[in-house]
């Protein structure tokens, strides 16, 4: 026997009447004028097609069959035919609340949304006409489309938001609003609670010293754990696009902390964010400022060599920087180079190709003031990238339902967004990504040296991360096509960032090597060895084959002990400015 539905009362009416109300408010408090604080990301068009007649029919009679089929699923459940759900659509998480597939009317909208979501992203896979790339922009802005209309994206078909909502008497939907308006006052999406994290407090805490600064870097000297080191140091060159502290996140996650309690001396840049004093920057200041830290470290410890680092978009820079010091025949300067999810071969770069056509870089420099441009934007992009999770999993949780955001290490880094010099961003995704000219030698000059890859004969450790979306691991791979010293290849598990900053004492994912030749990386993995946990052990290894002899961790070995004066304490001034 069902319950009859309750008449709402007075002070039910009057409740609900408040909170609509306090809704209009909240809004108009805000001001319209937030929302363009917010940064506009130029999506990438839609390019024109043709369609072949044949396959738009077969595609409308599969659609009209497959919707004929979910409604006699919603009309009579007992004799149709089951939903063929994929192990995909099985593990999607938007999904994963029972009432999506217990309540017949939010069943049906979950079957709708994946069929129509299904049939899309088939229908780019028929249109003609278009060049390999034009058809990966459009399944990428069909993908984005498709993502942004699923119906947990909306309150009103949410079955957890309602719920939330009436058990919360609508102050869920308050709160989800101030959360929404405070994102738009901020002009960035939040991940995470803000105000758990500080750095320099439980954040990028491991100890050392400012002991160099330029206009565009600090250099960071971090103080020994052991009573000895290894005599050639260890410079760290991390992206400039974000923060230097992604390797020195909470003291269990920091690789710079591990690096150190390794036995070695590091030292990391720091990079200032953008402002209008930086707007003459461009790559060669990049270039200049990496060999700069080699030779100041060079002559702080006296040492004739020493190991490097560039993580992402530094990793490029750094093999423009070997490129540099080969051709002034200085190579000796760096005894090893080793790249975090680094490419230098831009021909298959993954999605962030689809914002670097002539239309996109006209948008990009728009967006630029005083000649930076405005980190926010991409921070944009690369939520862009991956919607799904970083932008749509936030708009329902934290917007619709109102659920105080988790305090995430990692999630606050990625919200600390930097500026960037907006003419040093233009040539780089021209260059680079759009034109691919740092694998065509000759084609670039940096300080006014030629730039030829093929050159360099500096031993070099390439990692890539086998889910990254920002530097896929096939592009990563090409490294080893290009460079001519002793190459090592390791492809970890995981992404961009976990693939990187994975601690061995976490024991998660794993990672492959292989010492055969090979000349793709389909033929590396076939005769690859999986070995769990982290791959920071491996690296430690082959940097101690590099030369294991070590000296006294004293005088400059100390930082500010040698002939630099400590400037600041870590993390420094760099990291702290907008």
């Amino acid at each position: 026997m069902t319950d009859t539905p309750k008449t709402p009362s007075l002070e039910d009416m009057q409740h609900w009447t408040w909170v609509l109300g306090r809704a209009q408010q909240m809004m108009l408090e805000a001001g319209l004028d937030a929302a363009q604080a917010m940064p506009k990301v130029q999506t990438p068009a839609i390019p024109a097609m043709t369609l072949d007649p044949a396959q738009v029919m077969q595609a409308s009679a599969d659609f009209w069959s497959d919707t004929m089929k979910l409604w006699q699923r919603f009309l009579d459940p007992a004799h149709a035919e089951p939903f063929a759900e994929t192990a995909e659509q099985a593990r999607d998480r938007r999904f994963k609340a029972p009432e999506w597939r217990e309540q017949p009317v939010f069943d049906f909208l979950r079957q709708s949304y994946l069929t129509i979501a299904d049939h899309l992203l088939k229908g780019v896979d028929q249109v003609d006409g278009l060049e390999p790339k034009q058809k990966e922009q459009m399944r990428f802005a069909t993908r984005g489309f498709v993502d942004a209309m699923s119906p947990s994206n909306f309150a009103a078909t949410n079955p957890e938001v309602i719920s939330k909502a009436i058990e919360t008497g609508g102050e869920s939907l308050l709160k989800g609003l101030q959360n929404m308006l405070a994102d738009l006052q901020r002009g960035q999406l939040t991940h995470t609670d803000r105000e758990a994290f500080e750095v320099g407090r439980n954040i990028a805490t491991t100890p050392g010293k400012v002991v160099h600064r330029t206009r565009l870097y600090e250099l960071i000297h971090y103080a020994p754990t052991t009573e000895r080191v290894l005599e050639t140091p260890l410079v760290i060159f991390p992206p400039w696009i974000n923060r230097f502290y992604i390797l020195d996140l909470t003291p269990e996650k920091s690789f710079i902390g591990w690096a150190v309690a390794q036995g070695l001396s590091v030292f990391v840049v720091s990079w200032k964010s953008a402002d209008a004093s930086l707007a003459d920057v461009l790559w060669d200041d990049y270039v200049a400022a990496q060999i700069d830290a080699i030779d100041t470290i060079r002559d702080l410890l006296d040492v004739p060599a020493v190991h490097t680092i560039g993580y992402c978009v530094a990793g490029t820079t750094l093999a423009a920087t070997l490129a540099v010091l080969t051709a002034r025949e200085q190579a000796d300067k760096v005894a090893s180079a080793t790249f975090f999810t680094a490419q230098v071969d831009f021909s298959g770069a993954g999605e962030l190709q689809h914002f670097v056509d002539d239309d996109q870089l006209t948008a990009i420099m728009s967006l630029a003031t005083d000649g930076f441009l405005d980190g926010r934007y991409m921070a944009a992009t690369f939520n862009l990238l991956r919607g799904r999770d970083l932008i749509w999993n936030y708009v329902s949780n934290n917007y619709l339902m109102g659920a105080d955001y988790t305090p995430f290490d990692l999630l606050h880094w990625n919200g600390d967004v930097t500026n960037l010099p907006a003419a040093w961003h233009q040539s780089y995704l021209a260059d680079l990504y759009r034109d691919n000219r740092l694998v065509v030698p000759g084609s670039l000059s940096v300080l006014g040296v030629p730039l030829d890859l093929t050159t360099v004969n500096t031993p070099a450790y390439i990692q890539a991360g086998r889910e990254d979306h920002i530097a896929p691991a096939e592009s990563v791979w090409k490294v080893t096509h290009h460079f001519a010293g002793p190459l090592k290849f390791v492809l970890a598990g995981s992404g961009h960032i976990a693939g990187v900053v994975n601690p061995p004492a976490a024991g998660k994912y794993q990672y492959w090597t292989n010492d055969a030749a090979a000349e793709t990386l389909a033929d590396f993995v076939a005769g690859a060895t999986e070995t769990r946990g982290s791959w920071w052990p491996d690296w430690i290894g082959w940097l101690r084959d590099r030369g294991a002899d070590t000296v006294k961790a004293k005088g400059a070995r100390v930082p500010g002990s040698g002939k630099l004066a400590a400037i600041a304490d870590a993390p420094g001034e760099y990291v702290k400015t907008r």
